[in-house]
């Protein structure tokens, strides 16, 4: 299948590596706010078959594009998926979905009362080792707490981009721009959560109007407690962890690496540990785990199913995001839905 690939900001080249090592999925037209950045990306990457267009209808109107890649600010989102949508082409959108709750809860109905297929790119749920984890979460037994630790890294010249950690483009700090992928990955493990305390504070490694600081309390649906730390001021950064306590044992997914303690004594390393983007440079990760979402998201369309993550299921961590730094503005536990 071929895509369209729109925004062209750093994580474009990760799009094209993957794209690059895909069997079944090849680029072509590219749009991007600069001419400047759209010809040089299709200068980088010649091999690619990729070719400028000027604006977002030449790609609704293509016939030969069967999706198009959405990699742009959280908001200038809603126009492009507006046109997109209106002419019934899939949509591959990168996190977060919008800015807040509301307006992502916006951009899935849209698509949705299109009938028009929607999916996210959280690529952590693509970790081979989530296979392994499935394979034991029986025999771990009932859980009972849930620790998620995002200790990264980020030097002030990545927040003096203009507009990034400010809420008019981001929609928040590091909860929304880096802590969505390990906390999606927690609920998908773990299933809703209830209830939240929270605080939310920006250190004074930064100046910015966002968070870079987050530690929240949480309680889950079946019962569990858990904490979730997130912050891009833990110099120099280092992997982020999930860690489920279980009746009958301890599972932690470190990066890409599955530890198994079990109570009787037995101890399973499974897979490797890799690069994740924890410290100064953002774009140092692994590129496989986008190639694996866009081509599912290619196979969803070629078999009429839902892809590996569609724009519904991305809505929950979004409403833990928004509860969690309402707790912290607050200072009170919130009830979640």
């Amino acid at each position: 299948m071929k895509a369209a690939l729109i925004g062209l900001g750093m994580v474009s080249k990760t799009y094209a590596d993957a794209i690059a090592n895909s069997k079944t999925v090849t680029l072509g037209p590219v749009l991007a706010r600069s001419v400047k950045s759209r010809d040089a990306f299709v200068s980088a990457h010649p091999d690619l078959g990729a070719y400028g267009v000027t604006s977002v209808d030449e790609i609704a109107a293509d016939a030969s594009v069967d999706f198009a890649i959405l990699t742009t600010p959280p908001n200038a989102r809603a126009e492009i998926v507006e046109t997109l949508s209106r002419v019934g082409k899939p949509i591959l959108m990168e996190k977060p979905v919008e800015r807040n709750h509301a307006a992502a809860a916006d951009i899935v109905k849209t698509c949705e009362d299109r009938d028009v297929p929607l999916g996210i790119v959280l690529q952590h749920r693509a970790r081979p080792q989530l296979v392994e984890l499935a394979a034991r979460r029986d025999a771990l037994g009932a859980m009972i707490s849930v620790e998620a630790n995002i200790p990264w890294w980020r030097p002030q010249s990545y927040y003096d981009e203009p507009g990034r950690g400010t809420y008019e483009r981001d929609g928040g700090g590091v909860l929304i721009s880096q802590a969505i992928h390990p906390i999606d990955l927690m609920l998908t493990l773990t299933g809703p959560v209830t209830q939240v305390t929270a605080m939310c504070a920006t250190t004074g490694f930064h100046k910015m109007e966002a968070e870079d600081f987050v530690v929240a309390g949480l309680r889950f649906a079946n019962g569990a407690v858990g904490q979730v730390f997130a912050s891009t001021a833990s110099f120099p950064g280092r992997g982020e962890t999930i860690t489920l306590h279980c009746q009958n044992g301890t599972a932690r997914l470190d990066r890409g690496k599955l530890i198994v303690d079990w109570q009787d004594g037995r101890v399973e390393e499974l897979g490797k540990a890799v690069a994740s983007g924890a410290g100064a440079d953002p774009m140092a990760f692994t590129s496989d785990w986008h190639r694996f979402i866009i081509e599912d998201f290619a196979e969803a369309i070629a078999e009429d199913r839902p892809p590996l993550v569609p724009g519904r299921s991305a809505l929950a961590v979004h409403a833990l995001i928004e509860g969690i730094e309402r707790a912290g503005e607050t200072g009170q536990r919130i009830d979640l839905e």
